[in-house]
């Protein structure tokens, strides 16, 4: 068996697929539908959405298959990240790379493979929308292009999932800037979330995009600086 080279970015593909906040969490409808409908496009029994982190292969869907993920040592999708386009082995029995593979010569005793990476926009390939058979198969050029199609749905999903969850945590935050902030009367600090107190600026460059500049009102220059005061009212205007 020829365990898989990790790709050149490793590092910052692993940062990006922990920004879809897809891992272990529980089985949704639309990925489902789209391996059941790779597995019959290309007529296999087995149909996954692999997604790869550090150790293994975790599945977001699995049709004809009870295992929830696998070792990445062990994971075809593991090579098949490491490429551009469909990865195909029509008789893993006969690939020097998996003829011993655990997943070959036991359960689920695969014999051919195809895999589409999910590659996200900035090139990361997080993981694969595969089929499988237990038998040695063979796709026709049909085939091929709708899974790799199916592929580009799967990481549409992903991404549209990503966006949205931004999009309502930007949406908290506007909604807590536009209700009412615990402010102290005395020193203007506001309690935040967490029930600490802390500096106007502090909090809103915790919440927003703003920036700061700082300067003096004409009233707290009469009040703390009053032989300013007496320059501004001769017309040299107030210090920045």
């Amino acid at each position: 068996m020829v365990t898989p080279l990790l790709p050149p970015e490793e590092t910052s593909r692993l940062e990006a697929l922990r920004q879809y906040r897809v891992l272990d969490t529980p089985p949704e409808q639309a990925y489902d539908d789209i391996a059941r409908l790779a597995g019959y496009v290309c007529g296999t029994p087995i149909a996954l959405v692999s997604l790869v982190d550090e150790a293994r292969q975790w599945f977001k869907a699995r049709v004809g298959l009870s295992a929830q993920e696998t070792p990445r040592e062990h994971a075809f999708c593991a090579h098949a990240i490491l490429r551009p386009g469909l990865m195909v082995v029509e008789d893993a029995s006969h690939d020097d790379r998996f003829a011993d593979n655990p997943l070959v010569t036991g359960d689920p005793h695969i014999r051919f493979y195809a895999g589409a990476p999910l590659v996200n926009p900035a090139g990361h390939a997080l993981g694969t929308l595969c089929v499988i058979d237990r038998e040695p198969h063979h796709l026709t050029a049909s085939q091929e292009e709708a899974l790799q199609a199916l592929a580009r749905v799967v990481m549409q999903q992903l991404e549209l999932k990503r966006v949205s969850s931004e999009l309502a945590q930007a949406l908290s935050k506007v909604r807590t800037l536009s209700g009412l902030l615990p402010i102290c009367s005395y020193c203007k600090g506001i309690r935040n979330d967490e029930g600490y107190w802390e500096r106007v600026e502090a909090y809103l460059q915790a919440h927003t995009a703003a920036g700061f500049t700082h300067s003096i009102c004409p009233d707290c220059v009469g009040k703390y600086f009053p032989e300013l005061g007496d320059l501004t009212a001769r017309g040299n205007g107030p210090p920045q």
